[in-house]
């Protein structure tokens, strides 16, 4: 049996898939961008095998760096700084290494295009969100735009009311916060006032061994400025004239009453069978439904990663990794070893085409 190199980019979760990659026995190979490879090259260099080191990200897709991954019999796995950095269209069309994931459905989590996140979420027959447009916001709304300058993140802000929406995001602009253009294609939902929980989800190809899907654990996002606000006495929030950021600066591990549970269950089955139906082949490997249990024991979905989440905190804090190592008869220590099991399985029985698209 002959197991591929496992693959990433040098950002966002590579950390966590080389610790998994090397404690199954793989061999890894990390394209770093110089400048940005020190956390590879340097401090986790043990974490790597080989390193790939180019001027720009989304030089990966140049004929030399395939073949090199190539000759290391690479099975990629995507995360979020791979779509953005490289970009759907050469990911669907140029970049020809097997990958551990549905690389027809990266492109879906972006929104406004005609067949994004919420088309399928809505496909599934899963809860999301109420939308508006800037005229017609009548109660508490969340802006999601792209923040200026940097294609990772988006810069959050809320408005109870078109005048409210308008001295906001005027406000923005003036700072440099966002684009006049970026605003034009924000998305505009009901905010939901209930607490957050990012539901982490594996899917197996190999579901005749592991069956379809287990559950990771959950999390929430620790974000700046807001993370830091909430942290003063409303007193002191309200003598502030800031504009609140939603920038994403790590992660924090939570729990799930088990009577709620089946409420995410079954969101992760309806969109199984969503990608099953408009996606082809099928869900494959980790991915999140972010979004909020109401007092009405609603579960509503107001984001789709439909890739590695890149929440490290996982591991170390959901008991459904001493479950799972109960399945699997061996200590699973990070939800990416549920990926290694999976590529590992489908070596073994020479399916590995069956793992990948």
């Amino acid at each position: 049996m002959r197991l591929p190199t496992i693959g990433m980019l040098g950002s966002h979760s590579a950390e966590e898939i080389g610790v998994s990659a090397k404690a199954n026995g793989f061999q890894t190979v990390v394209v770093c961008q110089k400048g940005r490879d020190k956390l590879y090259t340097k401090y986790n260099k043990h974490l790597f095998d080989e390193v790939i080191l180019l001027d720009n990200f989304r030089d990966m897709i140049e004929e030399e760096t395939q073949e090199r991954l190539r000759e290391l019999d690479t099975l990629w796995i995507p995360n979020r700084s791979f779509s953005v950095y490289v970009g759907y269209e050469k990911i669907e069309r140029d970049f020809k290494i097997p990958m551990y994931g549905n690389r027809n459905m990266l492109r879906v989590e972006e929104r406004g295009l005609e067949r994004d996140q919420y088309w399928l979420l809505k496909e599934s027959g899963i809860r999301i969100p109420k939308a508006f447009r800037p005229d017609t916001i009548d109660r508490l709304a969340i802006i999601k735009v792209q923040q200026k300058g940097l294609p990772l993140e988006r810069a959050f802000f809320y408005a109870n009311s078109p005048a409210d929406y308008d001295k906001t995001s005027k406000a923005m602009i003036k700072q440099g916060l966002i684009s006049e253009r970026d605003l034009e294609e924000a998305t505009i939902e009901e905010f939901v006032i209930a607490p957050r929980f990012n539901a982490n989800f594996q899917a197996y190809a190999m579901n005749d061994y592991f069956g379809d899907l287990d559950l990771v654990g959950f999390d929430d996002r620790v974000q700046t400025s807001l993370g830091g606000l909430l942290n003063l006495p409303a007193s002191e929030q309200l003598k502030l004239d800031i504009t609140v950021m939603n920038e994403e600066v790590g992660h924090k591990g939570v729990t799930m009453r088990e009577s709620k549970k089946p409420l995410v269950y079954d969101a992760a089955e309806k969109l199984l069978a969503g990608v099953a139906k408009n996606f082809p082949p099928r869900m494959l490997g980790l991915f999140s439904l972010q979004g909020a249990i109401t007092e009405d024991s609603e579960f509503v979905v107001f984001d789709l990663s439909p890739r590695v989440p890149g929440a490290p905190c996982i591991g170390p804090t959901s008991p459904e990794m001493r479950r799972l190592s109960l399945k699997f008869r061996k200590d699973v220590h990070s939800p990416l070893d549920l990926c290694m099991f999976d590529i590992m399985k489908a070596a073994e029985e020479e399916r590995l085409s069956e793992a990948s698209t």
